[in-house]
């Protein structure tokens, strides 16, 4: 049972990236899943989370209109499109099913 990122990296001011997650060893589409990222030195954060059909997804008003959530239930991957980036989306970001939680891929956003 595990979740694994990858997809970061270090990139410009303005600049995007898409993380993915792929999800194996449970029923990937009967979990809810969610990202959230972690800035050095401060508490976890929830950015975003998807439903189990994808019919609804939800954003932290930090990311909202600049991220957007996706999923597909046939691959068993979530993928977090990130654009416009800006320095404060700087952190390690984290996959997250009910109870599991990924390693994390580094997103460092510098000019």
């Amino acid at each position: 049972v595990q979740l694994v990122e990858s997809g970061g990296g270090v990139v410009q001011p303005g600049g995007s990236l898409r993380l993915s997650c792929v999800a194996s060893g449970f029923i990937f589409s009967d979990e809810r899943m969610s990202w959230v990222r972690q800035a050095p030195g401060m508490a976890p954060e929830w950015v975003s989370g998807i439903n189990r059909r994808s019919t609804s997804s939800y954003y932290a008003d930090s990311v909202k209109g600049r991220f957007t959530i996706s999923r597909d239930n046939a691959k068993n991957i979530v993928y977090l499109q990130m654009n416009s980036l800006k320095p404060e989306d700087t952190g390690v970001y984290y996959c997250k099913a009910d109870g599991l939680w990924g390693q994390g891929t580094q997103v460092n956003v510098s000019s």
